[in-house]
């Protein structure tokens, strides 16, 4: 037990006795009578306390513990005469933590007043404190001395203190304020105090193991150690709460093996007093009891430091203390489980599990694995783990993915002794994490999946089958197993991801390249023999079977990671052991494969899909791993290979076979020869036999209607594009055989579509490779005119087939265009003219650029009916909605393409900025679909010119506002969806002004020019009279002013100079609604410099001409004030460059300001307004509800 501080029965010593430490923290004791006076702020000690920041690592040896001590350890002789303290011995590493230990019990021993002392000091200094203690005995006639221990601050003396109690002791801590800069030995990271923590901790146990026979009962030590470390793990000072928590929690732990040893000590008894006579055992009863009480003892010293620090520190405010808390909690409950493992202690652990901070409930989930991980503890937390199951599930979920690595492993060791805790619906859940795009999670819940579904799966018994028979069936048993996973799942359909995550624990599966080409193979059983058709493979399982053989083979020939999937925050290092796992892979399965593939082509030569992907299989074969024993299993897979080139046509067979050719006559392999001598026969083939069908059914330069030949045609241009595509074929003449094709095509038309579609990437890949050749070898003029002959008539017959009836054909030629302007444009950047030959130059005519204009909005802009949203009203979704949802994706996906291609021909500076405007003009009513790649298409323009760039978003917004005037003025015919309303287009406006950004110093000259043309819009040519009383376009100014809060201070007073030009020349009466526009975009100018919101209330209406009002501002320039003050300079723009100008922030007239900034789609076209009564007068109630989009007259003023 603890003694309590009453009373002192140790006779007082000197008065004002000191004994001076001159190192960083020296203590000072005083006895006796002189408490009070030392209890004194005196200016002699505050200045003692300032000196001791610049005291010496050295000091005077004491008698106490002199050299002899140090001698007889065996230290050095020259360390003799000046002796280290406790603290220098664990920062500086100077020896063994042991001898230096046994060295204070002999002190202690002499004198344990003096060693007490040390040790305080050495808590106090490791604890990074440079101040000056002062240590008195505690006299029981002082009544308030409780009263008297707190911590405050003398700011007269600019020194901080704390005065607590170490029974026997009064303890008073001085330290300068200015040295509390949170830097102390456990948070320094620098190399000299790199293990400071660990010779710590060590100095900790090895103190409480090397007194556990002498001292530890005296009831002197651990009252002393456990109040010192009680009261400064209750400071404020965060590096005494750190370091003296830190101290109490291994003091607990080493109290805690102590423990261990007195209760093996009592075993041991228990034993001997069943062997001996009865004088012995009296002498061993005796012993039991004094383990007992010792243990009582100690279970009470265990108590006062859980009670005294845990209690308060384990939620704490730094995190690191928390974690410490924590993690020794769980090493005493795993230690010392009689004690701790119960639902008292186990609730902190479940509490701190919900810590914001990871490193906290990282520490937790690694403890509860401790625990979980023996059946004996893992049967002691029912409770808990019924209580915080659910916890324990959504950590899976923790952003830190290392927590949630480590919750996947514990939810593991609780499944593991824990059966009837999770249910299926939680298996299930859990489960699902093999298709996190985290490779570590993913892992993780792979191994769970491998242990609860694959390593005993459920299969037949067969007593009298062979081995081989059983290592078959088990194979099998695990395929079902994992293809009813794959398909009860319905997240993923890719089994490659799959693969990836059992990779590390499913090895014996994935790996076994002999049982899952075994079950390819499999004859068919005969009918009769029911066990027999337990092992027959059906077409589906055979079709996961054949994925599972390829992404195994892809992750054994690749490895890690997959595409979207991340390896972790540290960069995945392979290790020996896994390159030499890698390499015996690869040297496996090559040759196998290589031998058995070729049976499986022939067995699946009629089933396309399982031919596929046979087909991909070569792209992974290491071909150093075969020799010339393989020569002819090579010949036997090129032989299928060609046959089921020749015996299919389907697109995706087409492009594995030809990827695989291209990887087996690769320079590294050493089938080179061979495959491409193979290669070579199959085109000279196919392009003989094109010729002959182009003689057959070309008459005159028409195509003949031959249906038979049509599909040979068809296929045949179908394996040399696909072949074409890898390796250049230019030297057989195909663009003069399939050009003809195309000449048919656009004289007099008949071909089908799909061959047309074939024959423009045929002479589209021919041309391709003829400009790579053209920017690595020098070329002649008649080659270059030759080249710019055939690259103009390419381009001019794709241009004809965009009017094309058939959309495919439409489509393939405009992508067809895209890529081969961008390839040229391509050439012309790496062509050098120091290289001699001649610049190929070609250039788009007018003409074909609003052809292509016109594709993108007719092919991508589509009316809203059709723009492929989906409605959110529906609860159930049938077959037919998921194939009607799927259509609408690659639909998507195939606009998407197309705009991209188009918008590359304006970023490569192929088309000219201003063909942007027509894609700029659809940013926010496409923002769902496009809004990524024409803000990424705005960016890229900003960096090729600003000036220009800005004066596309001019001419986009100008366009927008002409076409919705014509529409309301019923003088515009054609499409009704593609009009724009006002608030939209203000809404437009706005999001240009975000992506300005907030460093206006750039966008100076662009936002000044957005701001004189949009002037120039309104007011040039305007001459008021008595009919024409305000500029037509007068409500431009509302849009124009969405760019007004990007303007620095004094390029507003330049607009508004600008401004003052046009409209002082007329009459303007503010009190007229027709001028609001105006007076609402002066105050935008004015707004920020004079400190005044903007506030907008724009009334709406619908789409149709209305007579309505377009806005009220009520930030007028206040009476009493120059309507243009000192802005009537006539400063040009745009304005000349000020560094010292600090930005102006935007008012905030929207409430969702913030919201939009990020560039989120805007949802209602609501006005906001800084006054919910007005926005509530102005705004239909229909238009707030329903989040329809209005309009406003612009002619109505």
């Amino acid at each position: 037990m603890i003694a309590e501080p009453t009373l002192v029965n140790k006779p007082v010593q000197n008065e004002n006795e000191i004994v001076e430490i001159s190192s960083p923290g020296s203590v000072n004791r005083a006895n006796g009578g002189g408490g009070n006076e030392n209890r004194q702020k005196t200016v002699r000690a505050k200045r003692k306390a300032c000196e001791g920041l610049e005291n010496a690592k050295r000091r005077h040896s004491r008698s106490s513990n002199g050299s002899s001590g140090r001698a007889e350890n065996g230290r050095p002789k020259k360390r003799d005469t000046k002796s280290v303290t406790l603290f220098e011995v664990v920062t500086m590493e100077l020896g063994a933590i042991q001898p230096v230990v046994d060295e204070w019990i002999e002190a202690y021993a002499v004198d344990r007043d003096t060693a007490l002392l040390d040790l305080i000091s050495f808590f106090i200094q490791c604890s990074g404190c440079k101040g000056l203690v002062t240590a008195e005995m505690f006299q029981s006639k002082d009544i308030d001395v409780m009263s008297k221990m707190k911590e405050d601050v003398d700011e007269g003396s600019g020194l901080q203190y704390k005065r607590f109690m170490a029974f026997p002791w009064i303890l008073t801590v001085t330290w300068p304020m200015d040295k509390n800069s949170g830097e102390y030995p456990l948070v320094i990271t620098t190399q000299y105090w790199k293990r400071f923590r660990s010779q710590f901790c060590e100095f900790v146990s090895v103190l409480v193991a090397r007194c556990q026979n002498c001292f530890i009962f005296d009831g002197y030590l651990m009252s002393t150690l456990i109040s010192l470390l009680t009261e400064l793990s209750d400071s404020r000072l965060c590096a005494f709460r750190h370091t003296c928590t830190l101290a109490a929690v291994k003091l607990l732990s080493a109290l805690v093996n102590l423990c261990l040893s007195v209760d093996n000590s009592q075993k041991l008894l228990e034993v001997e007093r069943s062997k001996y006579a009865s004088p012995r055992l009296e002498r061993i009863q005796r012993k039991v009891q004094e383990l007992q009480e010792k243990k009582l003892e100690l279970e009470n010293m265990m108590d006062a430091i859980f009670k005294g620090v845990f209690l308060k520190r384990y939620r704490d405010i730094v995190t690191e203390i928390r974690a410490i808390c924590m993690e020794e909690l769980t090493v005493w409950m795993r230690l010392y489980s009689s004690m701790f493992l119960n639902d008292s202690y186990l609730k902190y652990i479940g509490w701190m599990l919900h810590d914001k901070q990871q490193d906290v409930r990282l520490k937790c989930v690694l403890g509860l694995q401790g625990l979980y991980q023996e059946e004996e503890l893992s049967l002691k937390m029912d409770l808990f783990t019924i209580r915080f199951k659910e916890r324990m599930i959504s950590m899976l979920l923790d952003k830190d993915h290392e927590v949630a690595v480590q919750s996947m492993k514990l939810l593991m060791c609780v499944a593991k002794y824990c059966d009837d805790v999770f249910s299926q619906d939680d298996f299930k859940h859990m489960f699902q994490f093999v298709y996190s795009s985290n490779r570590p999670v993913a892992a993780a819940a792979g191994e769970m999946l491998y242990s609860r579904l694959l390593s005993e799966p459920d299969m037949p018994s067969r007593p009298d089958a062979s081995e081989a028979e059983k290592h078959r069936a088990l194979t099998l048993a695990r395929v079902r197993a994992l293809m009813h996973f794959s398909e009860e799942s319905e997240l993923h359909e890719h089994v490659v991801y799959l693969v990836d995550s059992l990779w590390e624990c499913g090895g014996d599966l994935l790996r076994d390249w002999t049982s899952l080409t075994s079950l390819l193979l499999q004859p068919s059983p005969p009918t009769t023999s029911p066990s027999a058709q337990d092992q027959v493979v059906s077409t589906t399982e055979l079709h996961f079977v054949l994925e599972i053989l390829l992404a195994s083979v892809r992750q054994a020939a690749e490895g890690p990671p997959q595409a979207g999937r991340v390896a972790g925050k540290k960069p995945q290092v392979i290790t020996p052991k896994e390159k030499k796992t890698h390499q015996g892979d690869c040297a496996s399965l090559t040759p196998h494969l290589l031998a058995v593939l070729p049976q499986l082509l022939s067995k699946y030569a009629e089933d396309v899909d399982i031919m596929t992907s046979l087909l991909k299989t070569p792209q992974y074969f290491q071909a150093d791993t075969c020799g010339e024993e393989h020569t002819q299993a090579l010949q036997g897979l090129l032989e299928q290979m060609e046959a089921a080139v020749n015996g299919h046509m389907d697109q995706a067979l087409l492009e594995a076979a030809a990827r695989s050719y291209l990887t087996l006559c690769s320079e590294e392999s050493a089938w080179r020869e061979r495959v491409t001598s193979a290669v070579e026969q199959l085109i000279q083939r196919w392009t003989s036999n094109l010729g002959t069908l182009l003689q057959d059914v070309l008459k005159e330069g028409a195509f003949t209607d031959d249906n038979e030949k049509a599909k040979e045609i068809l296929s045949t241009l179908k394996k040399l594009t696909v072949f074409h595509n890898g390796q250049d074929m230019s030297g057989r003449g195909l663009y003069d055989q399939v050009s003809k094709l195309l000449v048919a095509e656009t004289r007099h038309g008949g071909l089908p579509a799909e061959v047309v579609v074939e024959a423009l990437r045929c002479v589209g890949l021919s041309i391709l490779w003829e400009l790579h050749r053209f920017g690595e070898e020098e070329a002649s003029r008649e080659a270059v005119l030759h080249l710019r002959t055939q690259l103009r008539a390419y381009c001019e017959k794709c241009h004809r087939c965009l009017s094309h009836i058939e959309q495919p054909v439409r489509e393939q030629a405009f992508m067809s265009l895209c890529d081969m302007l961008v390839a040229h444009n391509y050439q012309l950047l790496v062509w050098e003219p120091s290289s001699g030959s001649p610049v190929l130059l070609y250039a788009p005519d007018p003409k074909l650029q609003r052809a292509l204009v016109t594709f993108i909005l007719d092919h991508v802009f589509t009316a809203p009916d059709t723009d492929g949203h989906s409605s959110r009203g529906e609860s159930r979704v049938t077959s037919l909605d998921t194939e009607v949802g799927l259509t609408r994706l690659e639909d998507l996906h195939k606009r998407r393409s197309l705009l991209a291609a188009y918008c590359k021909l304006i970023t490569t500076g192929i088309l000219e900025l201003s063909m942007a405007a027509e894609i700029f003009k659809q940013y926010m009513k496409y923002y769902n679909d496009f809004g990524d790649i024409i803000k990424e298409t705005l960016n890229r323009t900003r960096q090729m010119d600003k000036i220009e760039s800005a004066r596309t978003l001019v001419l986009c917004l100008q366009q927008l506002y002409l076409r919705l005037r014509q529409e309301q003025e019923g003088r515009r015919s054609g499409r009704r969806w593609d009009v724009q309303t006002y608030s939209s287009i203000k809404e437009l406006a706005r999001r240009f002004s975000l992506t300005f950004g907030w460093d206006q110093i750039k966008s100076r000259e662009s936002l000044a020019m957005i701001h004189r043309d949009g002037i120039d819009f309104v007011f040039q040519g305007f001459v008021q009279h008595s009919e024409k009383h305000v500029p037509l376009n007068i409500t431009y100014l509302t849009i124009l002013s969405e760019f007004s809060s990007k303007l620095l201070k004094p390029d507003k007073k330049t607009v508004f100079s600008y401004l003052q030009k046009y409209a002082g020349e007329h009459t303007v009466n503010h009190r007229e609604e027709c001028w609001k526009p105006l007076v609402y975009y002066r105050a935008s100018l004015q707004a920020t410099a004079e400190g005044d919101d903007i506030v907008s209330y724009i009334s709406c209406d619908s789409n149709r001409p209305s007579v309505s009002s377009i806005s009220r501002c009520p930030s007028a320039p206040r009476p009493g004030s120059d309507a243009t003050g000192d802005m009537k300079t006539s400063t040009p723009l745009p304005c000349t460059e000020s560094r010292n100008l600090r930005p102006s922030q935007r008012p905030p007239n929207s409430s969702i300001e913030s919201q939009e900034a990020e560039h989120l789609p805007v949802i209602s076209e609501e006005p906001v307004t800084d006054s919910i009564s007005q926005a509530s007068e102005e705004l239909p109630e229909s238009s707030c509800n329903n989040n329809e989009e209005v309009d406003v007259d612009v002619d109505t003023i």
